[in-house]
């Protein structure tokens, strides 16, 4: 885990390479990548949690509701980016994970985001309660009391 003071706040930060083929026509880092950028950073974020969430047919497993970005600066190729991810509301079924991207070699934050995940009955195919396990290790990880 890679951290830096301008994500201080966030608990989970991974650091991934701008590539060449991330530019678009408008010669800088188009949209879409982004969004991969918060999913890689959401799934560390659960790597992290340590509570045995998965997707496997059966189980309640994490599924992304939504997901809303605001683009602050342009971002171009060569550059490295360290992603921030932590959990800023939890509710009976679902979450919100704040996100923002920090540019390296300008040293801001890029782009921010936020995801809301719902806890889905991958058999049943309707969202259910999250687990009490993942609750609390939620709180461990963003160094909350209760669990």
């Amino acid at each position: 885990m890679t951290t830096h003071e301008k994500l201080i706040e966030y608990p989970v930060v991974i650091r991934l390479p701008v590539q060449w083929g991330d530019h678009d026509s408008l010669d800088h880092v188009n949209n879409v990548v982004y969004f991969r950028w918060f999913e890689s950073a959401r799934i560390a974020y659960l790597e992290q949690c340590q509570s045995g969430v998965t997707m496997l047919p059966e189980t309640v497993g994490p599924v992304l509701a939504s997901i809303q970005c605001d683009f602050k600066r342009q971002l171009t190729y060569p550059d490295s980016v360290l992603v921030g991810g932590r959990v800023v509301r939890m509710g009976r079924s679902s979450l919100d994970i704040q996100h923002a991207v920090l540019s390296i070699e300008q040293d801001e934050i890029v782009a921010t985001a936020r995801s809301t995940i719902v806890a889905f009955d991958v058999a049943r195919q309707r969202p259910e309660r999250i687990p009490e396990e993942f609750r609390n290790a939620v709180d461990r990880l963003e160094g909350r009391s209760g669990g």
